[in-house]
């Protein structure tokens, strides 16, 4: 019975004894590739990577979410890369599928961003217009900053100066003024602050928290010197009857920065989304509903969605009006949805609608015309407004089931047009450790689940450092190989903090060098401590 047992037992330690397999080197790289010199600056960066022992290249364009109107030039390049790759052995995943930096698809069609609801806002006809009419008196106190005492309260770190409230020199300490705000629910809400800075190194905000929850999420874009301008806030107040507003900023370092002039109004009908997930309704105050292009001229935001090109979204302008030729003094009620961006004009599109599925669809087999790729990397990323819509919420689906629909939805859409190719995606809206989870910016619902719609021949791209370990044991125990995103910007060598984190989980396959400041001069050295870790095992 033992000496039958021999050859197993070597073979065991044959198997145990054998090298472990090298990671996959991956770079990540955004590039427009129409533009002729960008394939140049392409082709040393590749070249490079090459040389440093890179296996694979995450690509990214916006234009692969517009192949239909890219012109010849653009696929020359396109060919000009595949030769390129091939000749380096680099393999090519292209991404697609813009889900939550959606703004690239949009272009296709902006009403098909993701628009919270506007509930019975009061307008009153006049002249043959119907415009919104505020049913609250004041809603912000002391905007002028001339008495400051109006406020709720104020940081020290914060003065008045000459009519106008002034932050200098914070030195990390939080720098704000702040008040309580009376709102009606699910209304849309216009803030308007002149500001002016001098070297200012910090963040200026105007920020609306109820509770724990942030109502809005754009960027003032103040920049860190300027003279006075005025910025621009518009939120939603969603199922709120309060809100704290704050002006100031957190954690600041140096500089100056002036608050002045600030107003609160609520308004009506700005950034209009129509679609048909997304209904406009019209009723007399009475109850009566009205049709449009009988009883008002068809309602449109011609600058919704288009500034300055088609998927970018300002965050205020003029509002859309109601044509109509109603008696003047007749009250209506109107209900809509509006468009709301994140950042920097980051915009998601509504994974609900039939018409947001085609385009996905008609994106996955032009990329494939035109690449013919091995594997594809779904974009699903930092999802942070979802379920709002009509379309969504007569679907009856928490946020976690709607986005793990999408991903089924996505994979399956892969399948059919690269049969038994690799499919990859970034981890964060599937981790519960990390985005997965309720009260994620503006969704609605808990996230939770939304890994259901990943089956384990899914590969993840994991990118949470903080909690790295705790992201790599989540999807290992569902059967998923993973590709380290790594780097981020930092010192290279904190790789080794990954890869010693990934000790204990099989199926950890690569690394991925993945730059979002386009900063290369780490490449080789970043390969050069994963070389160090391999040889070290």
């Amino acid at each position: 019975m033992k000496a039958r047992s021999l050859p197993l037992l070597f073979l065991f330690a044959l198997l145990c004894a054998q090298p472990a397999r090298a990671l996959e080197r991956w770079l990540y790289c955004a590039q427009n590739l129409w533009v002729d010199k960008n394939i140049e600056a392409l082709d040393t960066l590749l070249r490079r990577a090459a040389k440093a022992g890179y296996t694979h290249v995450l690509l990214t364009d916006s234009k692969f979410a517009k192949l239909d109107e890219m012109d010849a030039r653009y696929f020359r390049n396109v060919e000009r890369v595949k030769k390129l790759a091939a000749e380096l052995k680099l393999e090519i995943v292209p991404a697609v599928f813009p889900v939550g930096y959606s703004n690239d698809i949009l272009w296709h069609d902006p009403n098909l961003i993701e628009a919270l609801p506007v509930r019975d806002a009061l307008f009153v006809v006049k002249g043959g217009e119907a415009r919104l009419v505020a049913e609250q008196g004041m809603l912000l106190k002391g905007g002028d900053f001339s008495d400051l005492k109006l406020w709720g309260w104020y940081d020290p770190t914060v003065v008045a100066q000459d009519g106008a409230v002034l932050i200098q020199n914070p030195n990390g300490q939080n720098a704000r003024i702040s008040q309580k705000l009376k709102l009606t629910p699910f209304r849309q809400y216009h803030v308007s602050v002149r500001v002016k800075t001098e070297e200012f190194r910090g963040t200026p905000e105007v920020k609306l928290l109820a509770g724990n929850r942030g109502l809005n999420f754009d960027s003032l874009r103040v920049k860190p010197t300027q003279d006075w301008t005025t910025h621009h806030v518009v939120f939603n107040s969603l199922s709120n009857t309060e809100a704290q507003i704050y002006f100031g900023c957190w954690g600041g370092r140096s500089g100056s920065l002036w608050f002045d002039d600030a107003k609160l109004e609520e308004v009506g009908l700005l950034n209009l989304v129509r679609r048909s997930g997304a209904p406009l309704v019209v009723r007399r105050e009475e109850g009566e509903a009205l049709s449009e292009r009988k009883d008002f001229e068809p309602v449109i935001d011609p600058r919704m969605g288009v500034k300055p090109w088609k998927g970018s979204y300002d965050v205020y302008h003029e509002p859309a009006i109601i044509w109509t030729k109603l008696a003047d003094g007749t009250r209506l009620r109107v209900s809509y949805y509006h468009g709301v961006t994140v950042n920097e004009d980051q915009a998601m599109i509504c994974p609900s609608e039939p018409r947001t599925v085609e385009l996905l669809h008609d994106q996955a087999r032009r990329m494939h015309t035109a690449w013919g790729a091995k594997g594809y990397m779904m974009s699903h990323d930092e999802i942070r407004v979802l379920n709002w819509c009509d379309a969504c919420q007569r679907r009856g689906l928490d946020a976690g089931a709607l986005l793990a629909d999408n991903a089924r939805t996505c994979v399956k859409i892969l399948r059919e047009v690269n049969p038994g190719g690799r499919i990859y995606v970034w981890s964060d809206m599937f981790d519960p450790n990390h985005n997965a989870h309720k009260d994620y910016y503006l969704v609605r619902g808990d996230l939770a689940g939304s890994w259901e719609g990943l089956d384990k021949d899914v590969i993840i791209l994991p990118w949470y450092f903080e909690k790295r370990a705790q992201s790599l044991k989540f999807f290992a125990d569902r059967g998923h190989r993973q590709i380290i995103a790594g780097y981020y910007d930092a010192k290279p060598e904190r790789v080794r903090d990954w890869l010693e984190a990934a000790k204990p989980f099989p199926g950890v396959a690569g690394v991925m060098y993945t730059t979002w400041e386009h900063k290369f001069a780490d490449l080789e050295r970043f390969a050069e401590v994963i070389g160090e870790v391999e040889r070290a095992r």
